[in-house]
């Protein structure tokens, strides 16, 4: 069977950047770490990344996903993920200190958006393009108008 891994290129932070993804996400674990390259898990995801140098740098035509189910568990990985140098978005879109781009999304958005009445989703669109982390209470109120 095929698998695709996510490989991240990071300059000189390789240690460090494993044990903040492990940590933020439960059941991070790491399979193999040296100085050089690592292998590790988070949310049932497998990434290699590698210690290369300051040649490539994150940007955001890449960005990883993550579906949250409660307003909670959109603050806390807000949180985790903004913390200590990372940057803040619009949309739900968010810089890590590393420069890793993140979508924390509740899943109430996609099924918001989604309704047939094109009023009510465009409200919740126009709402969410206010929005930097989002809020969940605030689309549901604009969903009902």
């Amino acid at each position: 069977m095929v698998t695709i891994t996510p490989f991240l290129w990071f300059d000189g932070r390789l240690e460090e950047a494993v044990e903040f993804y492990t940590s933020v996400f439960p059941g991070g674990r790491v399979e193999r770490v040296s100085p050089m390259a690592a292998t590790f898990e988070i949310a049932g995801q497998r990434f290699q990344a590698l210690n290369g140098g300051p040649m490539y740098r994150f940007n955001e035509g890449v960005s990883f996903f993550v579906a949250c189910v409660s307003q909670s568990e959109v603050d806390g990985y807000w949180a985790r993920l903004t913390a200590d140098g990372g940057a803040e978005g619009r949309c739900g879109w968010l810089k890590d200190r590393f420069g890793l781009s993140w979508q924390i999304v509740p899943e109430a958005l996609g099924r918001l958006m989604s309704d047939p009445d094109p009023a009510r989703a465009g409200r919740v669109r126009t709402a969410m393009m206010t929005m930097t982390k989002i809020d969940i209470a605030a689309l549901e109120r604009a969903w009902r108008g």
